[in-house]
């Protein structure tokens, strides 16, 4: 693991303050996992989105892959629209798994993870790049996972998994 850069760190910091709000599990505790959401921050603050939806961070793009602040990719797509699968290489192990999300244009994207049936939505908008970052605790692993993401095709996003 490398040098954790000061946007990693109030990114790292941030997820751990702040609990879920709006993700769901179809199990709750007994799937073995914790639910921590957030909004990107920015390196000059990491402050709660006011207007409902996720912050817009200067600089975040649809067609670049979001920048995972530790740890290793296993799952990424760039540039996409409407609804997609993605298998987690390697599968679903214990600890940390973090996934960051850019959309741009009118619509609402759902991100789902299973077979731990946690999901949460981001409120995308027409004219700039929203954003936000969640991070599950898993407590027991799984041979295989996969990471589905819902959208309009009015909607282009980039995705980032990673442990």
């Amino acid at each position: 693991m490398g040098k954790l850069t000061p946007l990693a760190s109030a990114t790292a910091l941030t997820a751990v303050a702040i609990l879920a709000a709006g993700c769901s599990s179809d199990d709750g505790h007994a799937s073995g996992t914790s639910h921590k959401t957030s909004p990107r921050p920015s390196s000059s603050s990491a402050h709660a989105p006011t207007n409902g939806r996720a912050e817009h961070i200067p600089g975040e793009t649809v067609t670049k892959a979001p920048v995972l602040p530790d740890g290793e990719v296993v799952a990424q797509a760039v540039n996409a629209s409407g609804n997609r699968e993605m298998d987690v290489k390697g599968g679903l192990k214990s600890g940390p798994l973090a996934i960051l999300v850019n959309c741009k244009g009118h619509g609402k994207l759902t991100v789902e993870v299973k077979p731990v049936g946690m999901s949460f939505p981001l409120e995308c908008a027409a004219g700039e790049v929203s954003s936000t970052y969640n991070q599950l605790d898993l407590k027991k692993p799984r041979e295989q996972g996969t990471v589905s993401v819902t959208a309009p095709s009015t909607v282009r996003w980039a995705i980032t998994v990673g442990r």
